[in-house]
């Protein structure tokens, strides 16, 4: 054979009609070399699900959409003797419309996923293909969240953003608003990060079962404040409340981090054949959770946060490798007050590129330049105040470009 992609597995998922769906896939049986290149959906296509072949298998002008840089969390496994690459196929709301759109005018209810890998070493494409079927949004489409919302909760309808507690002083009540596919049981864990600790990174803020296998168990931890286990009927929306206000911490000054943490749960919708074994991911996402800040202090420092506080960056994953001429895009999680970013990217000690990004934009699709320059590209993104002074930025990133 011309390519060593084998499969994939599941070969077809059931997705929500009305929304948001997210899957667990294991591709298998790549070579180190292989990397992926592209990943989308057509109405249609000229092969069965799971056969490997090596020319686009989506008939033209069925196209229904590319996956957005943003929710592209697939990668390398060194499971199967480092020949799998796991991939969280996060269909947008948008794709699923249009493929309900066709099956209302009488087109089969059912569209495909593909998966695009290149040989880096040959030039060779492979292409693999999952079917997605409509299923509604219930007890038969995988458990996944789609949409998290952590906040403090003041009143009825009030909720505050980033509340300045002085030092003793009792927090408001935290709640997270969890919309969801599927059905089944939701556990997990409530976490501080105290004033001083080594701040989480986009490994730690994924849920457990949105990470490889060899991952799992391995995600940076910090105080727990209390555990949860509850199941979520097949309804699609959850006010899953915090720990105890009692229990969070205000005894020391600074700024402190309020985590959610999703362990993996059982939900056979969800499993995945890896070729060294079942994986479950019940509970997925594919996105990074959001973070929930407070500043413990005196009263009259809430009109100046602290300074210094780590940016999140969230795409490209630390030391991904992308292959030359695929598109490159770099994603963040949003930071307070922030008046605009800027992206920087370099090779070696000196600058290759900045960008200047508006304020509620947390992502920026690079030119097709950027990804022609083969080697190891180093980024971050910087958060500017007013007068463009920065105020806050994520580590160095490595992003390795081959040829």
């Amino acid at each position: 054979s011309a390519w060593a992609l084998t499969g994939v597995n599941p070969t077809g998922v059931n997705v929500n009609t009305s929304g948001v769906t997210s899957v667990f896939l294991s591709f298998q049986g790549l070579t180190p070399t292989e990397v992926p290149v592209r990943a989308y959906w057509c109405a249609e296509v000229t092969v069965p699900a799971n056969v490997v072949v090596n020319f686009d298998p989506c008939v033209p002008g069925t196209l229904l959409g590319n996956l957005p840089a943003g929710n592209d969390l697939g990668r390398a496994s060194s499971v199967a003797g480092g020949s799998l690459f796991t991939d969280i196929m996060t269909i947008p709301a948008s794709v699923t419309r249009r493929a309900y759109q066709l099956a209302r005018g009488g087109e089969p209810s059912a569209f495909f996923y593909i998966r695009e890998f290149v040989d880096s070493a040959t030039g060779v494409s492979s292409f693999v293909v999952v079917t997605c079927r409509l299923a509604g949004g219930g007890a038969r489409v995988p458990l996944a969240l789609t949409q998290v919302e952590l906040v403090f909760v003041t009143g009825r309808e009030a909720r505050e953003l980033v509340p300045v507690v002085a030092v003793g002083e009792t927090l408001s009540p935290v709640e997270a608003r969890i919309a969801y596919n599927g059905t089944g049981t939701l556990k997990g864990r409530w976490e501080v990060v105290f004033p001083g600790e080594e701040p989480p990174d986009l490994e730690d803020l994924l849920p457990e079962p949105s990470l490889p296998p060899e991952l799992r168990g391995s995600q940076r931890r910090y105080t727990t404040l209390s555990r949860f286990d509850v199941f979520l009927p097949p309804t699609g929306e959850l006010v899953l409340p915090g720990p105890d206000p009692e229990r969070l911490p205000s005894e020391a000054a600074g700024p402190y981090l309020l985590l959610l943490r999703i362990e993996t749960s059982a939900d056979k919708e969800g499993d995945s054949e890896t070729g060294a074994g079942l994986v479950q991911s019940g509970g997925i996402a594919g996105f990074p959770l959001p973070v929930l800040r407070y500043y413990v202090g005196m009263a009259s420092e809430s009109e100046a946060l602290p300074r210094g506080r780590r940016l999140i960056a969230t795409r490209p994953l630390p030391d991904q490798r992308l292959s030359a001429g695929a598109p490159l895009g770099f994603t963040w999680l949003p930071a307070n007050d922030a008046a605009a970013y800027r992206v920087e990217l370099r090779r070696g000690d000196g600058d290759i590129a900045s960008a200047f990004i508006a304020a509620g934009v947390q992502a920026y699709q690079a030119p097709p330049w950027y990804s022609q320059l083969a080697g190891d590209l180093h980024w971050r993104v910087v958060a500017l105040d007013e007068r463009g002074r920065s105020v806050e930025s994520s580590r160095w990133q490595r992003v390795v470009i081959e040829p």
